[in-house]
C-alpha cells in the first residue's frame, strides 16, 4: 500500500431511510465499504485541537461525522487533500498508506471510525520523517 494517493480516497454516502419517525443510516461490511468491519471507535467532546498525525500500513478505514463537522486532511507525500465531514449520511473511505490530520472540529462533533483491522500498534507511522521513508520519498 504504499504507492496508495488521495486520490484513492472518496466520500461515499451511506443508505439512509427516513419516516416520520425520522432517519436510520446502515453501513454493514464487505457490502457498503469494500472490507469486513473489524473495530469501532468515536472521537468527541475534542477540545481545540488536531488528532491524527499518524499514518496506516494495512489499515482501511471509514470515517462518519455521525454530528458536528470536521476536516480530514489526507497526505501521500507528494498532495494534499482536504475532505470536510459534516452529514452522516456520508463518510470519507480512507485506504492505508497516507497520513493524516484531523481538525476544525466543530462543538458537539462525534466522528466514529469503522476500521477493517483489530488494533495494532505496530500499523501505526506516528513521525512524518518516517512516514516520508516508508512511502520512498
Amino acid at each position: 500500500m504504499k504507492h496508495t494517493t488521495v486520490h484513492d480516497c472518496q466520500i461515499i454516502d451511506i443508505r439512509k431511510y427516513t419516516d416520520s419517525r425520522g432517519y436510520l443510516s446502515v453501513i454493514e461490511g464487505g457490502i457498503d465499504v469494500p472490507f469486513d468491519i473489524k473495530r469501532i471507535y468515536y472521537l468527541y467532546m475534542v477540545p481545540e485541537a488536531a488528532r491524527g498525525a499518524h499514518a496506516h500500513k494495512d489499515l482501511k478505514q471509514l470515517l462518519v461525522a455521525t454530528s458536528g463537522s470536521v476536516d480530514i486532511t489526507l497526505d501521500d507525500g507528494h498532495e494534499k487533500k482536504t475532505f470536510h465531514l459534516d452529514r452522516p449520511w456520508k463518510g470519507l473511505l480512507v485506504v492505508p498508506g497516507l497520513w493524516r490530520d484531523l481538525d476544525n472540529f466543530s462543538g458537539g462533533t462525534v466522528l466514529m471510525c469503522l476500521a477493517s483491522e483489530h488494533y495494532e500498534a505496530t500499523d501505526y507511522i506516528r513521525d512524518y520523517e518516517e512516514f516520508l521513508k516508508y512511502k520512498g520519498l
